[in-house]
């Protein structure tokens, strides 16, 4: 097996001033940390230039406060991130132009791009609204969603696991390769949850198929060893753990969301994951999980 190349920009991270965007920004700094790479703040606004229903620009006194207030959500991020990661490299980024092409503009030299569950100013309502389904189908490199709940982030001695969700789709490929590398850079374990589904008749047939109708758990496990191997010779240093259950995803990566560091899991899936982060399953973990979730993106789309 060919281990796909990972991205190895900067990590860039969401800001308006909201403890959401803070708290996406620590985990961020950290993140950036880690990898030994610079941290992008981004601030994108979609500066008004016009009242809303109006054809008359506001007075200059208005929009010379609103671009001070949002300096300052810049200003407050960038030491958060200082006090996070100290000696890391910062740079802020003031862009005029709506959240959806600014961020997705700036994914494409990113490593991640790293976002809060909710916020307010700028980017309304991040991986809640629009501007998260954007992102997902749009970006450029891997999204980070950071929930507004859970634990203080970082912590520099969290020994919760990486999970990553696996279903053979070539997305899935790639979260695995970003959840490897996150186990090894947070010196954690990876535990790959595969799930399937008598209902789901596609997996059903392939492993029935390939592997000469033997019980179908003995089937799935040899699928979820062959899609591991590869990935484990490549970091022979991480601890993997593999669990199989016959359930349906959602579930069962919620459950681990309680007890993980991070979930990662492709943008599409098939399989037991179909629909993976544009139906329910998708709309659970970035609304429910109890931890950060990376939303691995396919490699023909970056830029």
């Amino acid at each position: 097996m060919s281990i796909p190349e990972l991205g190895s920009g900067p990590v860039v991270a969401g800001v308006d001033g909201s403890p959401a965007a803070l708290r996406a920004v620590r985990w961020a700094a950290d993140a950036a940390a880690r990898h030994r790479v610079p941290l992008y703040l981004v601030h994108a606004a979609g500066y008004p230039d016009l009242y809303g229903g109006e054809s008359i620009p506001p007075p200059a006194a208005f929009r010379e406060d609103l671009r001070r207030q949002r300096w300052e959500f810049l200003h407050t991020a960038r030491a958060t991130a200082a006090e996070t990661a100290p000696g890391l490299d910062v740079h802020t980024l003031f862009e005029t132009d709506p959240p959806i092409p600014a961020l997705i503009h700036a994914s494409r030299s990113a490593r991640m791009a790293v976002l809060g569950s909710s916020g307010h100013g700028g980017l309304y309502g991040l991986l809640v609204g629009s501007t998260t389904l954007a992102l997902v189908s749009h970006a450029h490199c891997p999204v980070v969603s950071v929930r507004g709940d859970g634990p203080p982030l970082p912590a520099s001695d969290d020994q919760r696991p990486v999970v990553v969700g696996i279903d053979g789709s070539p997305l899935s490929e790639r979260a695995i390769g970003h959840a490897f590398d996150e186990a090894c850079f947070r010196g954690v374990e990876l535990v790959a949850v595969h799930t399937w589904s008598d209902a789901d008749t596609e997996v059903f047939s392939e492993a029935r198929m390939a592997f000469d109708w033997e019980p179908m758990r003995d089937a799935e496990e040899r699928r979820l060893a062959e899609r591991l191997a590869g990935w484990r010779e490549h970091y022979p240093d991480v601890t993997v753990r593999r669990v199989l259950v016959k359930d349906r995803p959602r579930h069962e990566l919620l459950e681990w969301s309680r007890r993980a560091q991070l979930v990662v899991v492709g943008s599409r899936g098939r399989g037991g994951f179909r629909g993976m982060l544009l139906g329910s399953t998708s709309q659970a973990l970035i609304h429910n999980a109890e931890c950060p979730v990376m939303i691995a993106r396919p490699r023909q789309e970056r830029g």
